[in-house]
């Protein structure tokens, strides 16, 4: 599942921020208290929240990724330009 097919499936709120040598991508899956996690595996993000789980995939192209979740707000740095 790519980010736009997530957000709109799920109703969550993404952002895409491209500066000059990263991307970053956001998702607010709202005040969550819960604990959460997010993982990488195959291109594919992972993120776990209480007993759901939620996936969506990077976009083509994306070398190096790093991922953490905070205060219910997923981020994901990618380095250079996707």
């Amino acid at each position: 599942m790519t980010l736009e097919q997530f957000t709109q499936s799920d109703g969550q709120i993404a952002r895409r921020y491209d500066y000059e040598d990263e991307s970053v991508l956001a998702v607010d899956f709202g005040s969550v208290n819960a604990d959460a996690t997010t993982d990488l595996a195959d291109g594919t993000v992972i993120v776990i929240i209480d007993d759901q789980q939620y996936e969506f995939d990077l976009p083509e192209g994306a070398a190096d990724a790093h991922t953490f979740i905070r205060n219910g707000v997923l981020t994901v740095e990618l380095e250079g330009n996707q």
